[in-house]
This record gives C-alpha cells, structure tokens and sequence, in this order.
C-alpha cells in the first residue's frame, strides 16, 4: 500500500487587487498581485476506500468536510481526469485562518491535487495542474506557484514577478469570515450608488501599479507601502465597520501600510523589519480590535511535497 503523502502550502496576501467591473458571466477582471506568506496549511494523502476529509488547527470546525471542501473537490477533479477511484483520506492541519481573505481553502485544494498527484502516480505536468486549479478557483493556481505574481482574468492568469527581498507582515485576525461573493456584491452596490456604475463598460479596466511593481523589484518596503491597494477594502468595510479600527491600530502602532487582505476580514500591515513587525503585532494584540495576530514575511514558495 502507498505510504502518506504530505504538501505544504503557503498564505497568500494581496498587495494590489485592482477589480474591474461586472462582467456578464457574473466574474470581475482582476489585476491581482499575489505575495505568497510564511502561514501554510499540510495537506496529507493517504490511500482509503472512499474520499474522505478531517481537519485540525485553528477554526477547524469551520472547514466543511463533504465534497463542498476545495481540497476534496481538487482530488475529485484529478482522479476523474485520469479515470482512477477518488479513494483517498485528506487530512488538513490548518494554520492559515479560516474564511480570512488568505486563501487558506485554496491553498488546501493546491495541496490536495499535488498530495494526491504523488499519492495515485498521476504524474500530472505543471500544466495539467495550473488547469485543474483554475477551473476549482481564481486564487488556486497561485496557491500552486507562490512567490510574487500578477494574476490577470479572474485572477488565474498568472506571471511571475520580480522581487528584490524579504517584506514583513502582520496579520490580525477577525472574529467570523466574510463571504467573498458577498463583498464582490457590495463593491457593485457601492458603485451603482456613487454613480459610477458597475458593470464592465463603467469601470475603467484594472492595470497594475509601475510604482509597486518597482518597489515589489528593488525591494524597498517603503514604496511598497506608498502603492499597495485593495478595491475590495471599502467593501469590506462596508459590510465589517469595525475594520476600520483594526486598521487605525495598526496604523497607529507605526505599520508602513494597513489594508484589508483580499476580501477580508483579516487585516495586513507591512512593516519596515522583523522589530518593527513585532511592535505592530504587539500593540494589535493590546487593541483589543482582533481575535489574534500573525506574524510572518514573504515572499516565500508555493505549493511543495514534504519528505517524509
């Protein structure tokens, strides 16, 4: 019998998630920069009779454990594909918060497919892969790639970016998740209200920003944080208004820059160093404007197999 196979996946924040407006097929066009962070979920696959799910960590209770799970529809995907029983136990031990706005349901799934890939000796090419991801989800492929990159389309279109160093990072944590389609709908809503419209002929098409593609290049965190920009953010705020104290927290604890991460509700702070980071973390974490804080840097690898 095959022996357990383990993938560890990495967080994700975005540092510009530029939306454009509704398109008929009810998706955004995205310009979407993905830095990949030092929180990971593992992913274990281990040979079973039937398709199966438990999880452990932080809000596991949370994780759905039918066919509705991202990671056990990955396995589904790649045993249909390659015409083979979806026997397989998925266990996940999470450390990426749950409905955060981190990709932790992506992640899962990009460790599933690779976990399961090496279990079954599918032998799928990274092609084949970055396909199954992008029909499972926009954020799966860049699960699958980590680093830095621009993801255009729903965001799965995917090129690597340059990176001249380490950026450090500060997570607080929100009680509950929010609803990713949910914030999408609000950001809609609040562009019909101002007037501006909100479909595809009314918003200008998204491009990424020079500035923080220079500043992603040379490595210089104070550039960074002059460009990075969430569109989703008065979404989230709309939907959460006690963000906005997470963000004047870590803003006023000395953060370089403070956004709401992807569709939230976590928040993220880049700061000028490991110290600094610290000192933001700590002042979060006395706010009493969060459940819990990370801290961690990035860039850092996507999706990889864990020797045994």
């Amino acid at each position: 019998m095959s022996r357990p196979v383990t993938a560890r996946v990495p967080a994700k924040v975005n540092v510009q998630l530029a939306v454009g407006g509704l398109r008929p097929d009810g998706f955004h066009d995205l310009a979407n920069v993905f830095l990949a962070v030092g929180l990971h979920d593992e992913v274990t696959a281990a040979p079973a009779d039937a398709l199966r799910i438990t999880v452990e960590g932080a809000d596991a209770a949370q994780v759905p454990l039918d066919r509705t799970n991202l990671a056990a529809r990955a396995a589904l995907a790649l045993a249909e594909r390659h015409g083979i029983e979806p026997g397989v136990h998925l266990h996940i031990a999470k450390d990426i918060p749950v409905a955060g706005g981190m990709a932790g349901g992506s992640a899962d799934a990009a460790g599933a497919l690779l976990a399961c890939d090496a279990l079954w000796g599918t032998r799928a090419t990274r092609a084949e892969l970055l396909e199954i991801c992008a029909d499972l989800g926009s954020d799966i492929p860049f699960s699958l790639v980590g680093g830095v990159a621009l993801g255009r389309g729903r965001g799965e279109l995917l090129t690597p970016l340059e990176t001249g160093g380490t950026f450090h990072w500060v997570f607080a944590v929100a009680d509950g998740g929010l609803s990713t389609p949910a914030v999408y709908r609000e950001c809609d809503r609040l562009r019909e209200e101002s007037g501006a419209g909100a479909n595809a002929a009314d918003v200008p098409a998204p491009e990424p920003s020079q500035a923080l593609l220079d500043a992603l290049r040379t490595g210089d965190a104070t550039a960074l944080a002059a460009a990075v920009s969430n569109d989703l953010q008065p979404a989230a705020l709309s939907l959460r208004p006690a963000l906005a104290d997470t963000l004047r927290a870590g803003a006023d604890a000395g953060a370089l820059a403070s956004l709401v991460s992807g569709s939230g509700p976590t928040c993220a702070f880049l700061a000028k160093d490991v110290e600094a980071a610290q000192g933001v973390a700590t002042a979060l974490a006395a706010s009493g404007t969060c459940r819990t804080v990370r801290v961690t840097s990035g860039p850092v690898p996507g999706a990889g197999l864990v020797d045994a």
